[in-house]
């Protein structure tokens, strides 16, 4: 049975993903690069790593923030522009561009990672200041993630707005249940937030640990992100999940969960999609080394958006989105350079 969330024909439309753009800025550990003056960087955010993915898959991508206008975010703004990212809706206001630091080799879920993002341009947008009726011509599927309204209220409320709109145009919306805990600052838990967004949400992308965390779905009370369950165990919890997501949720079609472990250097990774009563499960990808953690996620999230515009099964779309999430995790950048020849050759 194929998975229609898709109009397929609005296909040709833009998809639209929403969030902040940041410079990560990647320091070694040993202190050479206060030796060698060398810092390496990257652009990226979460949302716009989805943009860059959908772009280079060549499906219409369009991509929102909100940047000071200067001469380097001019810059930055042109570098998306040549890798064929429609930057029209950008908002330029505000005084600074959002930065993290993360460590060579450091996951964004730990305590590596150093945020310097307050009173971004992006975190000083208000509800009333896109036009959502310009932002949304010609746009069929919008995209955002949980670390939007992890910022503050006022981009929690921004979110809502969207999606409101968004929903009465019959926008296909997207959301990755991304949860950083050392953004949620302002008084709020991601619980008090993220239900009244998900209520729009036609395919919710997470895990079963944040949709606990996140939309207060039940979870086995043993059941921690440890290493130390079978495969069977966290599957049965990615069927309930998703079923419970789905009647809690009723505009939403699809749930897909993820199941990334450490495995000594490398990393244990597989998938899982639920729709139409049925879960699919990906094959299982066991790397002994891997290159860089960040953007494998929002990568999945391309690859599922990629499978679903492109009218492709549940299934295809898994393997796809897998593979590509997979392949992102030897690829030292927050975006993927993979085409889709490249991906197709790591399904398995």
């Amino acid at each position: 049975m194929s998975t229609q969330i898709f109009d397929s024909s609005k296909k040709g439309k833009k998809v639209l993903s929403f969030g902040e753009i940041l410079l990560r800025i990647c320091p070694d550990m040993d202190g050479q690069w206060l030796k060698e003056n060398k810092l390496p960087f990257y652009v990226g955010g979460a949302e716009l790593n989805v943009a860059t993915a959908l772009a280079l898959w060549n499906v219409p991508s369009a991509y929102l923030s909100a940047v000071p206008d200067n001469s380097v975010t001019r810059e930055i703004v042109e570098y998306l522009n040549v890798r064929n990212i429609d930057t029209t809706p950008m908002v330029y206001h505000g005084e600074r561009l959002g930065l993290y630091y993360l460590p060579k080799g450091k996951d964004l879920k730990n305590a590596g990672v150093i945020y310097d993002r307050a009173n971004s341009a992006y975190a000083d947008l208000k509800v009333g200041q896109i036009n959502w009726d310009e932002v949304f011509e010609d746009v069929a599927w919008f995209h955002f993630s949980a670390i939007c309204p992890a910022i503050n209220q006022n981009i929690a409320d921004v979110c809502l707005e969207a999606l409101k709109a968004a929903s009465t145009r019959n926008i296909t919306i997207s959301l990755d249940l991304n949860y950083r805990a050392k953004l949620w600052k302002y008084g709020k838990e991601p619980i008090d937030i993220l239900p009244e967004l998900a209520k729009y949400c036609t395919l919710i992308m997470g895990n079963v640990w944040a949709a606990n965390k996140m939309l207060g779905t039940a979870l086995h009370p043993d059941l921690l992100p440890t290493e130390g369950y079978a495969k069977e165990t966290l599957l049965q919890q990615a069927t309930d999940t998703s079923k419970e997501i789905l009647s809690l949720f009723p505009a939403c079609k699809v749930v897909a969960n993820t199941f990334r472990f450490d495995h000594g250097k490398g990393i244990r990774y597989y998938t899982a999609i639920y729709t139409n009563n049925e879960l699919t499960v990906s094959e299982e990808y066991v790397s002994e080394e891997i290159l860089d953690k960040v953007g494998s996620g929002d990568c999945f999230m391309g690859g599922l958006i990629y499978g679903f515009y492109n009218g492709l099964s549940a299934k295809e779309t898994l393997n796809f989105a897998t593979a590509a999430a997979y392949d992102k995790l030897y690829i030292a950048s927050d975006a993927t350079t993979s085409t889709v020849a490249d991906i197709e050759k790591r399904i398995i």
